[in-house]
């Protein structure tokens, strides 16, 4: 990418050896993606350490024996209650198979993780990149990126969806390579999910 890419070679160089990490448990971490949507960081890191507290992360189990009024305690609105219930019963049941996941292209598996309730496009792209660290994956719909291919190619903000896909073709097939440089490019501290 550095060869065929003058900017982008910039970024990558001004992070050297640095690398995304897959971590953590599949259910927690798409669990975790629910309870922090559309709030800061700061307050989902609290309400994620009550939600623990209360039940075991690790267990779809568990939240469906917790009752709305448990959780609506630690700070989960009834709506995320709804999503999060969604979540353990495609885990339960098995609609939601991690062993079935490697042998899924990637669309496919974005659309087994949207058939949870709760869980758009956006959620499953970046669970895509951080949790299973697939090479390839191009969110055209977040800001973050189309902010950062703005800034760095000097490129009219926001971005066209013509414009957007001539950078998914220029960095087929290392797209979640790029987009987390371009991340990066706007915040040193590395984004994770």
């Amino acid at each position: 990418m550095s060869a065929q890419d003058p900017v982008l070679k910039k970024i990558i160089s001004a992070y050297r050896g640095e690398t995304l990490v897959s971590r953590g448990d599949p259910y927690e971490t798409l669990l975790r993606a629910i309870v922090g949507q559309q709030i800061s960081v700061k307050a989902a890191a609290s309400i994620w350490l009550r939600v623990e507290k209360q039940i075991s992360t690790k267990d779809p189990k568990s939240i469906l024996k917790t009752s709305l009024k448990k959780m609506r305690a630690c700070g989960i609105s009834e709506r995320k209650y709804e999503y999060m219930c969604s979540l353990a019963e495609h885990f339960k049941n098995k609609k939601l198979s991690p062993q079935a996941w490697s042998g899924m292209q990637d669309e496919e598996l974005i659309e087994a993780l949207v058939d949870v309730r709760g869980i758009g496009r956006w959620t499953a792209e970046m669970f895509l990149i951080f949790y299973l660290l697939r090479p390839n994956i191009f969110p055209k719909d977040d800001l973050g990126l189309q902010k950062a291919i703005s800034l760095n190619y000097k490129k009219r903000y926001p971005m066209s969806l013509r414009t957007m896909r001539s950078f998914q073709k220029k960095w087929d097939p290392w797209c979640s390579v790029a987009t987390w440089y371009m991340w990066r490019s706007l915040d040193p501290i590395p984004v994770e999910y």
